[in-house]
């Protein structure tokens, strides 16, 4: 399993964690507010007693006192006490206005009663109901639900937020650390390798073969560079990007397949000339080439599209290879994500640095198609 995939996995079970944890606390909450319900219902139900008690009993001799404390220590339970036909008798915890009082009052009532079933007080001289609803307290508390799940979505989106900025922040150090080493680590050898080239004319007679050690030594000469400028802002050059695409196939070309054919096609006459780092950008349009032969297993056609619209120069590179299913196309630019048995998956993520960070353009999949092939598209700024 790649880096990449192992990242996910960690992604799902971050989000599940939370999701039991946000789970649990509606549960608890909801749990909470049900008993905090029955509660009242008691409490209502408890001083509609009292007030049967007191209505009742006209004894003199008996202590109403607890019955008294009873109906004056509801503070909290909003109440209307109505008789059979729901003319209200009293209230208690009600603020209703002075104006159209009595409107006011009945629409109360018929709120009250589709929140909570009354509760009926039988009298000798007839039957009175109690109509109440919940109280502020515990109507807040059924919002917290809600404020929970805002501030627990917050939250989440917060700290996703800061996790992707530092993993940024470090993903850059990692690149350019790397990079920086790289081509130190390249500079000896390849400075090495100019000096003996030079005791090797003075030896060797085979013109050939010298020519072929000295295009290595200066294709290492321009990994060296290329991994030097990662991590400082490339100077941009005007370049016929006929003429750097054209030496780019030319050298991909002599080191794959001989199965594979190469095909680019400018759509219009003039020289198309844009500002790039040629090195950096040489490297992009190699990695897609080299992706593309092994999409078609080193057999196939490759196509270079180039052409000029507006302000902007559009690059296609089409292959007729494996394609890429919609779920992964943007995946692939991910750091780590690689479909094959060797490599450490940034190649792309790579490319879309240069282009995207240092070019100010676009690299993305355009087309593709399982089974049919894949065309990426670069798009710069002419």
């Amino acid at each position: 399993m790649n880096i990449y995939h192992r990242k996910q996995r960690w992604k799902i079970y971050l989000l599940m964690g939370a999701l039991a944890i946000v789970v649990g606390s509606f549960w608890f909450t909801s749990n909470l507010t049900r008993k905090l319900a029955e509660e009242e219902r008691k409490k209502v139900e408890l001083w509609a007693q009292g007030m049967k008690e007191l209505t009742q009993n006209r004894n003199l001799d008996k202590d109403y006192t607890f019955i008294l404390e009873v109906i004056r220590n509801n503070e909290t339970v909003p109440m209307i006490l109505t008789d059979e036909n729901e003319k209200m008798i009293s209230m208690r915890n009600v603020n209703v206005g002075k104006r159209n009082r009595e409107q006011a009052i009945q629409k109360r009532i018929e709120e009250m009663k589709q929140e909570h079933q009354p509760i009926e007080i039988s009298l000798p001289q007839g039957t009175q109901y109690i109509f109440y609803e919940d109280s502020t307290l515990l109507r807040r508390l059924s919002y917290f639900p809600i404020i929970q799940l805002g501030v627990v979505a917050l939250f989440l989106l917060i700290s996703y937020y800061a996790f992707s900025i530092s993993r940024r922040a470090e993903q850059n150090q990692v690149w350019v650390g790397m990079s920086k080493e790289t081509a130190h680590q390249l500079g000896t050898p390849t400075s090495s390798l100019l000096a003996n080239l030079e005791l090797l004319r003075m030896k060797v007679d085979d013109q050939t073969v010298l020519e072929e050690v000295e295009k290595d030594i200066n294709r290492l000469e321009k990994i060296t560079e290329r991994f030097s400028k990662i991590g400082s802002q490339p100077v941009l050059k005007e370049e016929s990007l006929e003429t750097v695409l054209s030496g780019v196939i030319a050298y991909i070309r002599s080191r794959s397949s001989k199965k594979v054919s190469y095909e680019m096609d400018f759509n219009q006459q003039e020289d198309v000339v844009v500002a790039i780092n040629r090195p950096l950008f040489e490297w992009v349009v190699e990695n897609l080439l080299k992706n593309a032969i092994d999409s078609m297993n080193g057999e196939g056609k490759i196509g270079i599209d180039v052409r000029s619209k507006n302000k902007q120069v559009v690059v296609d590179v089409t292959d007729q290879g494996k394609g890429v299913s919609r779920s992964k196309q943007k995946a692939i630019f991910h750091p780590g994500y690689t479909t094959k048995k060797r490599g450490w998956g940034l190649g792309l993520s790579l490319a879309r640095r240069i282009i995207e960070q240092y070019h100010g353009g676009r690299i993305f999949i355009h087309q593709s198609e399982p089974g049919k092939g894949s065309t990426m598209r670069i798009i710069l700024r002419r």
